[in-house]
């Protein structure tokens, strides 16, 4: 019977994949679902053994959905292409799944900025739930910062689980582009009115949130950037929204 299924999303993530299944060789199974990646991904994934499915891309939240239930563990893990296991988190893990009283668990992240690990600016304290049991939990379908809805009882774990999601500014503006755009796509369909002005204080509160109420700039230059960055993905999110909505009565 398997007991620990990991899965992972992913779209051209050759730079990635390796070294991320790499992390998650104590599990019982690696289930990789891919969304057409043009790089190799899925063949590179292959011959690192997982077991890799091609399904079109749905948003976040559907496409972790999809993964899940081609899951067969009786607990499963979710990591992004862009995270890694760290030996203590995998020891740690193996611990959590003999516990009966847990149903699931939130890890802690680290995330890293254009190479500094960020201890402020809202990105750390960061308790992600992502080790759950299959038949207790599903991600919603939100289409961008989707997240795990578990009907049972949540604990935490220390050990970290290291995130890299931008390594050079042009990583932070590419994500920035593309988060912007599914964000607006929600908001528009939502049937919200979004005014122009709307665009321009949001981002002026992003920016003011990450850098000042969250202590970004004891993040030193990366604060700051990571501040802009946040500050530019809320104000073209919103300003996207109001160019699709503009129209409507």
């Amino acid at each position: 019977m398997t007991q620990l299924s990991a899965i992972v999303i992913t779209h051209n993530e050759a730079a990635n994949i390796v070294e991320c299944l790499d992390a998650l060789a104590f599990c019982d199974e690696r289930i990789v679902v891919d969304s057409g990646s043009s790089d190799g991904t899925a063949d590179i994934a292959r011959q690192m053994g997982a077991r890799v499915a091609v399904h079109a891309w749905t948003g976040f939240g559907p496409q972790k959905n999809y993964a899940l239930s081609l899951a067969t563990g009786t607990w499963v893990l979710s990591v992004d292409a862009d995270e890694r296991v760290t030996p203590e988190l995998a020891a740690a893990i193996k611990v959590a799944l003999t516990n009966t009283a847990a149903d699931g668990y939130e890890i802690a992240r680290r995330s890293s900025f254009c190479g500094r690990e960020m201890r402020h600016s809202g990105w750390s304290p960061d308790y992600v739930l992502r080790l759950f049991r299959r038949d207790k939990a599903r991600f919603d379908n939100a289409l961008v910062h989707e997240r795990v809805i578990c009907a049972g009882r949540v604990q935490r774990l220390d050990p970290p689980l290291l995130h890299r999601p931008v390594s050079k500014l042009e990583d932070a503006l590419s994500r920035m582009d593309r988060y912007s755009t599914a964000s607006a796509a929600t908001l528009a369909a939502s049937g919200r009115r979004v005014s122009f002005v709307a665009g321009i204080s949001h981002g002026v509160y992003a920016f003011l949130r990450s850098y000042v109420l969250r202590a970004g700039f004891l993040d030193g230059a990366e604060g700051f950037l990571l501040a802009v960055a946040n500050a530019e993905g809320s104000y073209y999110r919103y300003m996207k929204a109001w160019l699709a909505t503009r129209g409507r009565k």
